[in-house]
């Protein structure tokens, strides 16, 4: 100790001539060895100065970059009201926000809505609004935009596609940040309703419903959604070419990190391809299977995602009594090759099924169902062993025939209906080769699709029918496989009648137990199968040609198209990196 005293103690800083005098007298091997360790010094400090940093800083999204995306089809109104068309509905779903928002996982989650809350009885459903949700002009969102949206969506002149869904819903003002809205009865898909872009009612308010049609505001949109619009630019026709959007500061769920976004028109498929090989947009969707297998085979970024939509062969038992005989439904279930069907006409975007529910709706249903009913493998012997032990001889010129219970001859011959598509026609034309292999005589009847839909499916004219049906909500399920809903307006196109099912479907939609819920679709299932109104042939794929630098992407829970944008805000194409604790 007392030596380091002393040390200290006499002690003191070299002045500067003393420095240089010392300097002067090294050697040069001695400045040799004094620059290496110099730079070894240097290099290694700055070596765990980048290292330490590296473990303190993290990649985030950086708030730039731009897309240029091309869809198919001519906007005409930028409002969720009033929008039917895809391109219509993408647009609605960047410029608008409603109460809830359906998140990538599939979850609603709340947008403009702070909270909400179920009554026990499932009949009343309380929103309190975010106290800082605005529109894009600055105007806070308050429940009179709430009440003037909704019941515009109910009035009867405005004709809109969301009239359905709010019919029986009386919607009440709490306060201005309060909304209630009650129903007659439980109703297990309402929350998804609440999805429903909302309008500024001081903009709208003034338009009279006669005149909703034709408001500039349905092309120079306003809304509370992710994005503003900033320009739109038209052809030398006036029809719309593009929309170009800027990120809403204001928006509920965060500031969009993607700077420049625009949608731009093409009219056709061939268009877009071509737009898009030749760099004028990043991205486009809803290309059918066989081009988008062509992309991917050129090394190009394709994501999918099973759709909600069953495509089926249903089968109209008044008029085609063959398809009452369970025997034939089983062989034919038999001799269909799905899984050729989804390679040949779909590309292999798709997946073979055995199901009227899809199971990206109700997720678990799948894994409840009775384990003593499995799908039927495809084996075409299997089929003719069936139909030969229930009595359907091969006549002299190879189509099945049976004598029935009143000494009539039936031939196993039947038309099949379809929509005049490269994918139906496909689709159909496979069914029937494979049916013929069994001893089926299949008249293919191919219809343009609004014939098909008011000529043949409307009055349910058709011995069976290749199409499909879009499930975007579990109550879809009830309008299409309901007994009530057998004639049109109906969309039971099977004609399908069975009390327990009926009532499974009803029970279903009161209830509002998620898993009470899956238990009771899962049980119609079963039915279903049991009693094969039906052959479930694929569920298509949506298929989205993206820029590989874009990330936050996440489509697994996609129904339809536009909410491919329900998680744009988290999308981003170029990082930052920053220290962990500025991350969030």
């Amino acid at each position: 100790m007392q030596n380091f005293s002393r040390f200290f103690r006499e002690f003191r800083v070299p002045k500067r001539n003393e420095m240089e005098q010392a300097l002067r007298s090294f050697s040069k091997t001695q400045w040799l060895v004094w620059y290496i360790f110099f730079v070894i010094f240097t290099g290694s400090t700055l070596l765990l100065l980048q290292h330490i940093n590296n473990n303190f800083m993290v990649p985030i999204p950086s708030d730039e970059g731009t897309i240029v995306e091309g869809v198919v089809g001519t906007p005409r109104f930028v409002n969720p009201l009033l929008a039917v068309s895809d391109s219509e509905k993408d647009l609605a779903a960047l410029v608008y926000s409603g109460l809830m928002r359906k998140s990538g996982d599939g979850e609603l989650i709340p947008d403009l809505a702070e909270s909400y809350t179920i009554s026990n009885d499932g009949l009343t459903y309380t929103f309190i609004l975010r106290s800082n949700a605005t529109f894009h002009d600055n105007t806070p969102v308050t429940a009179d935009d709430i009440i003037y949206t909704i019941s515009m969506a109910k009035d009867p002149l405005l004709k809109s596609p969301k009239k359905l869904n709010w019919e029986g819903v009386l919607a009440t003002k709490v306060d201005d940040h309060t909304i209630t809205f009650t129903l007659k009865q439980p109703f297990a898909s309402f929350l998804e309703n609440t999805t429903l872009g909302i309008l500024p009612s001081h903009i709208w308010k003034n338009v009279p419903v006669e005149e909703f049609n034709f408001s500039d505001f349905n092309v120079k949109a306003i809304g509370s959604g992710p994005y503003e619009i900033s320009k739109i630019t038209k052809k030398s026709s006036g029809i719309p070419d593009s929309y170009e959007f800027v990120p809403f500061k204001n928006f509920t769920l965060g500031r969009p990190h993607i700077l420049h976004f625009t949608i731009k028109f093409y009219p056709n498929e061939g268009d877009l391809l071509k737009g898009y090989r030749n760099g004028e947009v990043d991205q486009i969707d809803a290309v059918t299977g066989s081009e988008a297998r062509a992309l991917e085979d050129d090394g190009y970024n394709v994501e999918t995602t099973v759709l909600p939509r069953i495509f089926a062969l249903f089968f109209n038992q008044s008029q085609s009594t063959i398809f009452t005989d369970k025997n034939v439904v089983k062989a034919f279930t038999m001799a269909i090759d799905k899984s050729q069907i989804v390679t040949t006409a779909l590309s292999g975007y798709g997946v073979a099924i055995d199901s009227p529910v899809p199971k990206n709706i109700l997720g678990a249903a799948a894994d409840t169902t009775d384990s003593t009913i499995t799908p039927a493998t495809t084996s075409t012997e299997e089929a003719n062993t069936l139909l030969d032990k229930a009595g359907w001889k091969v006549g002299a010129d190879g189509i099945r025939q049976k004598t029935d219970a009143k000494k009539k001859v039936v031939r196993l011959a039947f038309s099949l209906a379809t929509g005049d598509t490269p994918e139906l026609k496909q689709s159909a034309e496979l069914i029937k080769a494979d049916l013929e292999k069994v001893g089926a005589q299949v008249d293919l009847k191919v219809f343009g699709i609004g014939d098909l839909n008011q000529n043949v499916i409307r009055p349910r004219k058709y011995d069976a029918l290749f199409f499909g049906e879009i499930v975007n909500h579990e109550s879809d399920l009830f309008a299409f496989w309901h007994s009530s809903q057998r004639t049109d307006p109906g969309l039971n196109i099977a004609l399908y009648t069975n009390a327990k099912a009926d009532k499974l479907l009803e029970s279903a939609g009161d209830t509002i137990n998620p898993d009470t819920r899956k238990e009771k679709y899962a049980q119609f299932e079963n039915i279903i199968r049991q009693d094969m109104p039906a052959i479930f042939i694929y569920s298509p794929k949506l298929v989205y040609v993206t820029t590989p630098q874009l990330n936050g992407l996440d489509i697994s829970h996609v129904s339809i198209q536009s909410e491919r944008f329900s998680d744009i805000y988290k999308w981003y194409v170029q990082t930052d990196r920053v220290w962990k604790i500025f991350a969030h």
